[in-house]
């Protein structure tokens, strides 16, 4: 099959995008910042071999195409930031329907999986990076369900779904932006419910089984059985060379936390009921959960398993879409079916999870009347409802509207993405708290003129 895209990369000169060194033997590359320029990830597709991994009930088989051999997938590009040298084709100019958001590790872009491919953004500022539109093609209908980025780099991991699915939705695609196509692939028994990664590692989730693999050439490290997870959740540390993976144990409300650094795992029962969204801190070593409740959250240590904190974010249930925790794990921000999205203060200690909290207005709010029941007085006389912790500051959105949340780059910042493709960039008054100030509203999938 011929390819219908040109040969040089459409990626720009200035583009922030950068392509972490995945070779074994480079160890100090691992440690460069995310936005530095290391080097490009064509020693992947070189390294990547074909690795099997049999197993009774979900067999794992990886198969690679040839970078020599393979037909590049036809696909329809529109170059937001366009690289002189690349050809721009036509493409809808309807608005396609969005099946998945995810920020990157960093939380600086955010991928959106379309019914006809995917686009990559950049938050701060807004803007359409790149996209890519498979519709209409002739393998499959253009349904990409998962998207994960590699913080700012050229691979990415898919997963077709959909009315019309792109890719099978059992197989894991890895597409190297560079080349414009899959390098390899992950095959599974049953449906792939979500995927992270690392730049040393590949976590596939299926509905009761996790398989970790090396990012370099493929090989499966790991397997764990998990109780029912129809979320595909799971959490990966991103702390180079200590990983700690987070997912469901083999109860329900169980947390299962593995320190593959000092190889143990621990146990945390987190909730009474169904455990429905995990955030993991990027060191690991805090843990967020809640419930099908959806009316505490509880914040762990993942080392000894004990509680440090535990916040209320209503006293009706509700379905928690996101938790996402502040880059010093000084916030936690929750975001829910209810249309609030709530932004917690936590009284961690610095010193013990090795974190510089900045210290001010932020430490003495801790104890501020919106951190702490009015009725704290009377704490082990009335129910514990009155006593709770309650959030710091708030933003009001569509309720019923799934949205995602994120902590943005500039200070005391929150960004939201909703399902419809809309973009929120609010700020809380950290003294203050109370009602957040909203900074921007778009429509992402509108063209870059609109932001």
């Amino acid at each position: 099959m011929t390819s219908t895209l040109p040969s040089s990369s459409p990626w720009p000169d200035s583009n922030p995008f950068v392509a972490p060194h995945m070779s074994e033997n480079s160890p100090q590359a691992l440690e460069s910042d995310d936005r530095s320029s290391l080097s490009d990830l064509s020693d992947i597709s070189s390294a990547i071999t074909a690795a099997t991994a049999d197993d009774a009930e979900h067999r794992a088989e990886t198969s690679v195409t040839s970078p020599a051999a393979a037909a590049t997938t036809p696909t329809t590009v529109q170059n937001i930031n366009p690289n002189p040298t690349s050809i721009s084709l036509p493409v809808d100019s309807s608005t396609p329907n969005i099946l998945y958001l995810s920020f990157n590790q960093d939380h600086g872009c955010f991928a959106a999986g379309t019914d006809r491919g995917f686009r990559i953004y950049n938050c701060d500022p807004l803007r359409e990076i790149f996209r890519r539109d498979f519709a209409g093609n002739a393998n499959g209908g253009g349904g990409i369900c998962v998207v994960q980025m590699l913080f700012r780099c050229n691979i990415l991991a898919l997963v077709g779904g959909g009315p019309e699915p792109q890719y099978p939705l059992n197989k894991v695609m890895i597409w190297d932006d560079h080349q414009s196509r899959c390098i390899g692939e992950l095959s599974f028994r049953s449906e792939v419910k979500s995927v992270r990664l690392r730049r040393d590692r590949i976590v596939v989730v299926l509905a009761q089984k996790i398989f970790v693999y090396n990012f370099a050439d493929l090989k499966l490290l790991h397997q764990i059985e998990t109780v029912a997870n129809p979320k595909g959740l799971c959490e990966v540390s991103q702390v180079s060379g200590s990983m700690v993976l987070v997912c469901p144990g083999l109860q329900k409300g169980q947390v299962r936390v593995e320190h593959y650094a000092s190889k143990r795992t621990k146990f945390i029962m987190a909730h009474d009921s169904r455990t429905v969204c995990f955030a993991l801190t990027n060191d690991g070593r805090l843990l967020a959960t809640a419930s099908s409740k959806g009316t505490l959250v509880r914040v762990f240590n993942t080392l000894d398993g004990s509680l440090v904190q535990e916040v209320r974010r209503g006293a009706d249930r509700a379905e928690i879409y996101s938790l996402a925790f502040s880059s010093t794990a000084q916030w936690l921000a929750v975001s829910s079916d209810k249309g609030t999205v709530h932004v917690f203060n936590l009284k961690v200690d610095s010193a013990a999870l090795g974190v510089d909290r900045p210290r001010g207005a932020s430490e003495s709010n801790a104890t501020s009347p919106s951190a702490v029941s009015h009725l704290s007085f009377i704490r082990g006389v009335l129910p514990k409802y009155f006593s709770s912790e309650w959030s710091v500051a708030q933003f009001r959105l569509q309720e019923g509207l799934q949205h995602i949340v994120a902590f943005g780059h500039q200070k005391n910042t929150v960004v939201i993405l909703g399902m419809d493709g809309s973009f929120y960039r609010c700020e809380f008054d950290a003294a203050a708290g109370g009602e957040m100030t909203l900074l921007e509203h778009h429509s992402f999938l509108k063209p870059e003129e609109n932001f």
